[in-house]
């Protein structure tokens, strides 16, 4: 993959990228997504938020063990891709499921905890998505990293809010509840271990 410029890898990535997109807007056109097309438009669209989030934590990792040192430049669109799909998320539930109407996402997001947690989680990522242009970078210079971890606060939070949906099997939150003890776990090892040297030295 290295051999391959970076502006069609990008390109590939990107195309990828918008595949679940693609596909949801041929089975919404087509009438093929099921009893309850609201439900389903919703649920895809938060899944594909939450798988984006796990791809966008997984590069760094990657490159790490793996030395997928090509998949650095393209961090940032895959983590845009994430608020893209949340944004969807909450667009498609305020739209199909309450009309476009306001006044009942205010009461929904304090009467369900799960819609109580994804709102901060969403924030987390536009806020992110904002500031991750290399003018704000510059701009906001050593703050820019301690205001990008707050990713790893909008997974957990993203993890919590399918988690208090389950009604029936917790198999999903569990797999999910996984990947993030593993992305996050890994960070804190290598901190732990880095903290551990320069204690040494």
């Amino acid at each position: 993959m290295q051999q391959i410029p970076t502006r069609w890898r990008r390109l590939t990535i990107f195309l990828c990228a918008l595949i679940p997109f693609a596909w949801l807007v041929f089975n919404t056109i087509t009438q093929q997504l099921g009893a309850d097309p609201a439900k389903t438009i919703v649920l895809f669209t938060g899944e594909w938020t939450i798988y984006f989030l796990f791809i966008t934590l997984s590069v760094t990792p990657l490159r790490r063990l793996l030395k997928w040192n090509w998949l650095m430049p393209h961090r940032r669109m895959l983590g845009l891709f994430a608020l893209f799909y949340g944004v969807l998320h909450l667009l498609s539930y305020l739209i199909f499921i309450l009309g476009l109407d306001f006044s009942r996402l205010v009461s929904e997001t304090l009467k369900r905890p799960y819609i109580t947690v994804g709102f901060p989680a969403l924030l987390i990522l536009i806020v992110l998505g904002i500031t991750s242009t290399q003018k704000m970078m510059r701009r906001l210079g050593k703050n820019w990293v301690k205001l990008h971890r707050l990713v790893y606060l909008a997974l957990i939070l993203a993890w919590i809010h399918v988690l208090w949906q389950v009604r029936s099997s917790y198999f999903e939150a569990a797999v999910y509840g996984a990947i993030v003890t593993v992305l996050l776990g890994i960070r804190l090892f290598w901190a732990f271990n880095k903290n551990k040297r320069r204690a040494a030295q």
